[in-house]
């Protein structure tokens, strides 16, 4: 560890928020980005064990799991958009306007997916409607993600960035965990009656969440650093989307590879083995659901384990450590999926969502932060993750999917793909250094003095 000198700790002190601050930060961080991925991995898990069976009735099973994950994926395509859209806008008039938004566009629209028609009801407009507000969900969630970590972000201090960072990412499981134990109790429903109305509820149930974030973020502030950069060039005068890609193509690409592989991990084990195992095994969904609600849980601590270790390791070596125990573990945890264990199950899961995802996922809010300057950071870190998103877990399940199929149930080609995913990772991280030790004066290129300077003068 290297040790801070006094001077850059008075700036690094100066630019944090206050404890209580802090608090109320991480909060609202946590249980928006919870509600976000409530709504969005609950859609996930409804696509593989529901809407196959109310969207799609008729079809062969194959075909009809095919149809309802390219209706998951219809949401993972719009998230750069999303990205791109509120991204730019968060770096032009702030974080605090785009998660306000964001949060109520994706509970009002989680609601009326819990609302929709089926297509017994209504023919083709059932999926048709899905398909539309599986896509205003996916940019609702593009622009969700980078503002809620650089709140945490920009006003934690240096020591303990990687830490506020994760506290989004947390959010994911965390939603993912109450969306599920949610659905996995309306799954013990008799059959016909959780296909009628029993998946509906926890979708209906976003409107009182959303309520519940919106009041609590009312009362977060822009950092410190945000108000600086906006007072140097007022939000008129500055194109954050074209500075970013054409002043900082490299951090951007370099952010989208490394960010892939903990999205595949969520893809493949969030999603897909769930779908898989219903299928295949004689296992009730109930008993998957809490199976995969109980991995949630580990995930969210071995997250806070690996966002610890980088801010004392540093974020690449944490990082580069989640990916190595991906490429190791794909095909054993594949091959745990083939049994009909469900103790086997819960084991690949727990290895994949929970370990593998943890540390090749937890530190990278805090690692694509470091990659940009104040003026670009939140469009650079929503696009670069929101793309990654895309490529890592959009079409994941299709593929893994068809790839099973190929391979006449044997998942050595999903494993191949996971495998994949997180070399090219490893790449990206190979191509950088690792910045979680300069303050964010010195992420946005400037020196002690200027910071100084800067940080006085607010306070005159």
């Amino acid at each position: 560890m290297t040790t801070e000198s006094p001077r850059t700790q008075a700036v690094d002190t100066e630019y944090a928020a206050s404890d209580r601050q802090m608090r109320r930060i991480l909060m609202s961080s946590l249980l928006g980005t919870a509600l976000e991925y409530y709504d969005f991995i609950l859609y996930a898990t409804a696509a593989g064990i529901v809407f196959n069976r109310v969207f799609f009735a008729g079809l062969d099973p194959t075909t009809a799991l095919v149809l309802s994950f390219g209706t998951l994926a219809a949401g993972y395509v719009a998230r750069p958009l999303g990205g791109i859209i509120f991204g730019h806008l968060g770096d032009k008039i702030g974080r605090k306007a785009v998660l306000m938004s964001t949060v109520l566009i994706m509970g009002i629209t989680s609601t009326l997916i819990g609302l929709l028609p089926t297509n017994a009801q209504i023919g083709v407009w059932a999926p048709i409607l899905l398909v539309t507000l599986r896509v205003i969900q996916g940019i609702a969630v593009g622009g969700e993600w980078g503002g809620a970590t650089l709140v945490g972000f920009e006003n934690a201090k240096k020591r303990s960035r990687g830490f506020a960072a994760a506290f989004s990412y947390m959010g994911a499981p965390t939603g993912t965990l109450v969306g599920t134990l949610i659905l996995a109790g309306m799954a013990t429903m008799p059959d016909e009656q959780f296909l009628a109305w029993g998946w509906r509820v926890p979708f209906v149930l976003s409107a009182v969440f959303m309520l519940i974030v919106v009041f609590i973020r009312r009362r977060v502030n822009e950092s410190k650093v945000f108000q600086e950069a906006a007072r140097q060039a007022p939000a008129a005068h500055r194109t954050p989307l074209i500075e970013l890609v054409r002043d900082h193509w490299r951090p951007l690409l370099r952010a989208f590879t490394v960010g892939i592989s903990g999205q595949a991990a969520q893809g493949l084990m969030g999603a897909w083995a769930v779908a898989y195992v219903v299928q295949q095994a004689s296992h009730a969904s109930s008993l998957v659901l809490v199976l995969k609600a109980c991995a949630a849980v580990t995930t969210i601590v071995f997250i806070i384990i690996a966002s610890r270790m980088s801010d004392r390791y540093g974020r690449r070596r944490i990082l580069m450590f989640g990916n190595l125990l991906g490429i190791t573990l794909a095909f054993p945890i594949m091959m745990m999926l083939q049994t009909d264990s469900i103790v086997l199950f819960f084991f690949a899961v727990f290895l994949g969502l929970s370990v593998v995802q943890g540390f090749s996922a937890g530190p990278y809010g805090a690692y694509a932060g470091e990659q940009f300057p104040t003026s670009v950071r939140n469009s650079g870190t929503s696009v670069a993750y929101q793309f990654a998103a895309t490529a890592g877990a959009g079409f994941t399940p299709m593929i893994a999917t068809s790839l099973a199929g190929i391979g006449g149930g044997e998942l050595w080609l999903v494993a191949l793909l996971w495998i994949g995913f997180a070399a090219v990772s490893l790449i990206g991280l190979a191509t950088g250094r690792d910045r979680s030790r300069l303050d964010l004066h010195e992420l946005d290129g400037r020196s002690y003095e200027a910071a100084s300077s800067e940080v006085a003068s607010s306070r005159a």
